[in-house]
C-alpha cells in the first residue's frame, strides 16, 4: 500500500509541473491594446472568410468534375458499340438487296451470300472479334473449347475430332467457346 501512495504522490507532482499557468495576464503582452486585438480579429475573420470561399469553390468544382465523369461514363456505355454497328449496316443493306431480286439464280444467291459473309468477317476483324476454329488433332483447350462428347478415334486422347460450332473471342476475352467432340 505504501508503494502505491508514493507512486500516487509522484504522479501528482508531475501533473502539477506539467500544468501551465492560468494567469491570463501572462498570456497577453502588456503592449497589446484593444484596437490591436480588434485589427487582429478583423484580419483573422477576413482570412477565414477567404478560406471558406475557396473551400466552397473547390467543393463545387469537385462536384462538377464528378458529374461530368458520370455523364462521360453513361455516354460511353450507351454508344460503346457505335463503331461496330456502323460496320454492320452494309451487311444489312446487302441482305436486303438480295431479298429484292425477283428471280435469283443459285449462283447469284451464292455469290451474294459470300460477299455478305466477307463484309461481316471484315467488320468482325476490325473490331477484334476473332473466330475460334480448332483443327482436328489439336489438343482440347478448356479455356476456348467445350467438349460436347467423347468418341472413339484413332488419335491421341483429349484431342479434337470434329468442330460442331465455331467459337468467338473479343480481343482476349472468350465470347463463346467452340463446341467440339474429342477422342477418348
Amino acid at each position: 500500500m505504501r508503494e502505491q501512495e508514493k507512486m500516487q504522490e509522484q504522479e501528482n507532482q508531475i501533473d502539477d509541473r506539467a500544468q501551465p499557468d492560468t494567469n491570463p495576464a501572462a498570456d497577453t503582452p502588456s503592449t497589446m491594446d484593444a484596437s490591436g486585438l480588434e485589427e487582429e480579429l478583423a484580419t483573422a475573420l477576413m482570412k477565414a472568410s477567404e478560406m471558406q470561399d475557396a473551400f466552397l469553390r473547390a467543393k463545387a468544382e469537385a462536384e462538377n468534375i464528378r458529374r461530368r465523369a458520370q455523364d462521360d461514363i453513361s455516354r460511353a456505355h450507351k454508344f460503346a458499340i457505335e463503331g461496330f454497328a456502323e460496320m454492320l449496316v452494309p451487311v444489312i443493306d446487302s441482305l436486303e438487296m438480295a431479298l429484292k431480286v425477283e428471280t435469283p439464280s443459285v449462283e447469284s444467291l451464292k455469290e451474294g451470300v459470300e460477299m455478305t459473309l466477307r463484309q461481316l468477317s471484315s467488320a468482325f476483324e476490325r473490331n477484334k472479334l476473332v473466330q475460334i476454329n480448332p483443327q482436328p488433332g489439336e489438343k482440347l483447350d478448356p479455356m476456348k473449347h467445350q467438349a460436347i462428347s467423347m468418341v472413339p478415334a484413332e488419335q491421341t486422347a483429349n484431342t479434337i475430332v470434329s468442330v460442331l460450332q465455331k467459337g468467338y473471342m473479343i480481343s482476349d476475352r472468350l465470347l463463346r467457346p467452340a463446341l467440339v467432340t474429342v477422342a477418348q
